[in-house]
């Protein structure tokens, strides 16, 4: 029998539309799966990244990196995405301003 990522759940991570737009989050933080995928794309690794981040357990980043793995190309176009530049640039260009 196989099991769909859709089927699987993942401790730990959870959504909340209220925090980072509704991305992926580690429960009782505002750390989002995307920002544990960033560290181990930079080379870091479980204790690097506990180290870094020290109020999360173990479990926490595991259960982060599970849910990347399953979901890796979405995660992977969001960080590509944060790092251009150019993206950036253009968005605050177009950006309305706010209040004043």
């Amino acid at each position: 029998m196989s099991v769909t990522a859709s089927k699987l759940s993942y401790p730990y991570i959870t959504s909340d539309p209220h925090i980072a737009g509704g991305e992926p989050i580690i429960e009782g933080t505002r750390i989002t799966v995307r920002c544990i995928a960033g560290y181990y794309q930079m080379g870091m690794d479980v204790d690097e990244i506990l180290t870094s981040l020290s109020h999360l357990t173990a479990a926490q980043v595991h259960s982060a990196l599970a849910y990347y793995f399953d979901h890796q190309a979405e995660i992977d176009q969001a960080l590509a995405e944060q790092a251009d530049e150019a993206q950036w640039k253009q968005q605050a260009l177009t950006h309305p301003r706010r209040g004043g």
